[in-house]
């Protein structure tokens, strides 16, 4: 790991970091997040019993719909071509998943660039459990989106990370 924060310029100011000389490679990267909530919601969820529609459907395609604006979200972001985008939302009853029950949220973003995908998984990750906040924050405004991570990243001059403990 470098001490250097790249972001940075010689004097300290933010700044893009300049990608140009860089080459294309294969580059993929996961984040996950949880989003908890009470049991009678994951149900609604699961059974397609929530008024606002495919709760999931939803998350997914506004997790997808993030991953291709990232840029937008992250100022210093460099905006990129992306080949793949998956976003996956899977249910974990009560005490499956340690604690309540929660959408274990997945995205799975890939690009043939000059740059890794990192932001771009975390935002989708984000933006999918945010979704199932909104569709359903009129039943259970407990819930929590919670341990917004990234999981593994593949390709570019660093090689392949994975975060420690986290199962494949």
């Amino acid at each position: 790991m470098s001490d250097r924060l790249t972001h940075l310029d010689e004097r300290g100011r933010a700044h893009m970091v300049d990608i140009g000389e860089k080459a294309v490679t294969h580059r993929v990267c996961v984040a996950r997040c949880e989003v908890r909530m009470a049991a009678e919601t994951l149900a609604k969820i699961t059974e397609g019993q929530v008024t606002k529609g495919d709760v999931l459907a939803t998350a997914r395609i506004a997790g997808i719909q993030a991953a291709k604006r990232a840029a937008e979200w992250i100022p210093l972001a460099h905006p990129l071509p992306i080949d793949a985008v998956r976003v996956d939302l899977t249910p974990a009853p009560a005490g499956s998943s340690g604690g309540g029950a929660a959408l274990q949220v997945e995205a799975t973003v890939e690009t043939h660039w000059r740059t890794g995908v990192e932001m771009e998984a975390l935002v989708a990750a984000t933006a999918a459990g945010l979704t199932v906040y909104d569709m359903c924050k009129a039943v259970d405004r407990g819930m929590t989106l919670e341990s917004v991570r990234l999981v593994e990243k593949r390709g570019g001059k660093s090689g392949t990370w994975r975060r420690p403990g986290e199962p494949a």
